[in-house]
């Protein structure tokens, strides 16, 4: 297969080499949040090789521009291509729905993205109302219209924006005071409306499901979408025969542009603990840091 790559001063690009089923898998996200959909690519492609860059110095996207979005799903992508990228996990829910429609018209290899987990929602719904918690920018997209245009007309689906509540992830803050603060506040309307079935509409928020799990009664379905991107990702390969056929395990490369928020090593380390193994983790170098597309 061959792919395409981003020109320097930001020409459509062209066709430039060959991608091989060796190559590794490139996942972005905002943060940290995509590690919970590396976790279903790992479990489910574990011959693969993973390049995860986590954006945290961007993090939240949910409150940025489509545009300022758009330039650094592009400045990432980029990078991940010129790391011999053979596909493309956006893993952010806001990122896919400002940016992946650019990226796919831009580059000529599978790109999956992310969407709320209304179809599946609606469908596991009893009472007839679903909760989303999600970020403001996902909210507020056009891609969420459609979703609920095409899933969520026989049902009342009550939307949340849990402001805050990535920060709280982004800093290893799982099951503090305040994150169940936030939680309570946030679930309490999706649970007072009737909802019998939550879906978590930010990869982060899967980090925070015990805590989630807790606040709610244990009838709740709670529905997230990370293994329905893994088994996208694994069906996209197989179109494409670029599934690896080694059988050993894949190695796993995580980079960070961790600078200002908090520092590397804390940061490094909160990826080891969300990973749930020890983690190598590199400096994002500084041209895509900051990068127009």
């Amino acid at each position: 297969m061959q792919f395409a790559t981003l020109g320097a001063t930001g020409e459509l690009p062209t066709v430039t080499d060959t991608v091989h089923s060796t190559a590794p898998i490139g996942v972005f996200d905002s943060g940290l949040g995509g590690l919970s959909v590396l976790q279903h690519i790992r479990s489910l492609l574990p011959h693969e090789d993973l390049i995860f860059v986590a954006d945290c110095d961007q993090a939240p996207y949910g409150n940025k521009s489509a545009d300022a979005i758009q330039q650094r799903a592009f400045a990432l992508s980029r990078f991940l291509l010129e790391q011999g990228a053979k596909a493309l996990v956006v893993a952010c829910n806001t990122a896919t729905a400002a940016a992946i429609s650019s990226l796919r018209a831009h580059f000529e290899l599978p790109i999956i993205g992310m969407e709320p987990a209304v179809k599946p929602a609606v469908a596991a719904s009893r009472s007839g109302v679903v909760g989303v918690l999600a970020t403001t920018g996902t909210l507020q997209s056009a891609q969420f219209a459609a979703l609920l245009e095409s899933y969520g007309q026989e049902v009342e689906v009550v939307t949340q924006a849990c402001n805050g509540l990535v920060e709280c992830i982004e800093r290893g803050e799982l099951d503090t005071a305040e994150t169940r603060a936030l939680l309570e506040r946030y679930m309490r309307p999706l649970l007072n409306a009737g909802a019998d079935t939550l879906v978590l509409g930010c990869t982060h928020y899967p980090f925070v499901r015990p805590l989630i799990e807790s606040l709610g009664s244990p009838d709740i379905a709670i529905i997230d979408t990370g293994a329905a991107v893994a088994r996208q990702l694994q069906r996209k390969l197989a179109e494409h025969a670029l599934l690896n056929p080694s059988s050993l395990a894949g190695n796993n490369h995580f980079w960070l542009n961790r600078g200002t928020v908090a520092s590397f090593a804390e940061t490094s380390a909160l990826i080891a603990r969300l990973w749930s193994a020890p983690a190598i983790v590199l400096t994002l170098p500084e041209a895509y840091t900051h990068i127009n597309r």
